[in-house]
């Protein structure tokens, strides 16, 4: 059993979606980490919930990502601990400098709440090495800026360096415009950074890991971040 630190905001809304999803679908130990909190040492994995932190003010995640907690989220991914961020946790990575790029308002400039199809692009990271390339992924985004934009100098990077995990895709899988659902440069629904272990996505994988929320899909991320402790509980220590 490994111990899940899910961060919560002024604005967070989806902390105890993770929480369920994490504690009580997949077993594992979890704590709410209040976002003035600066000890991460017990963690084994953080996450970064969705919501909309701080009412969105500004921009989305930009206040978030000034948080006393964020200095130590971001020592602790740089020690090579598992991050992710969903949604508003994905636009709180991206502004803390975590990830490249930026998340703008979507192209529809509407409110998108649906079930998208995702394709792994790429299963050399902690968070979809339990996946093959080319699988399928069936998740609900639930988001307004969710439009993933990047320099082409970044976004040559995160091509070259194979750090782009999703792209929003057709039931067979296609990358077209018709199964983007806000706009993202090149159908981009999920990154990491060049090591890996942090991981910003817009689709919410918390909202699909159980039969009775007719999906499960998404508790596909949260085993294969287990998987790797497993293998790796010694550099973590508290397995």
């Amino acid at each position: 059993m490994y111990k899940f630190g899910i961060v919560v905001f002024p604005g967070s809304n989806c902390d105890h979606d993770c929480y369920y999803a994490i504690k009580h679908v997949l077993g594992q130990d979890c704590e709410f980490l209040w976002h003035h909190e600066t000890d991460v040492e017990r963690f084994d994995c953080i996450v970064l919930p969705g919501g909309f932190s701080y009412g969105d003010y500004l921009r989305t995640g930009s206040i978030a990502s000034l948080s006393p907690v964020m200095k130590s989220v971001e020592k602790f991914a740089q020690a090579g601990n598992p991050v992710i961020g969903i949604c508003n946790g994905f636009q709180v990575l991206v502004e803390s400098g975590l990830l490249p790029g930026a998340l703008i308002k979507n192209s529809s400039l509407k409110f998108v709440c649906k079930w998208i199809k995702a394709r792994v692009e790429n299963n050399r990271n902690l968070f979809t090495d339990n996946m093959k390339v080319g699988d399928v992924l069936e998740i609900p985004v639930a988001h307004g800026e969710g439009n993933y934009f990047c320099t082409p100098e970044e976004l040559k990077a995160l091509n070259e360096n194979s750090q782009i995990v999703f792209r929003y895709c057709s039931e067979k899988g296609d990358i077209t415009p018709e199964s983007n659902p806000n706009g993202s440069i090149e159908n981009i629904a999920g990154i990491t950074n060049k090591a890996g272990n942090v991981l910003g996505m817009m689709p919410h994988p918390e909202r699909c890991a159980e039969e009775i929320l007719n999906g499960t899909q998404g508790r596909l991320i949260f085993e294969s971040i287990i998987s790797w402790l497993n293998l790796n509980k010694k550099v973590t220590g508290r397995a």
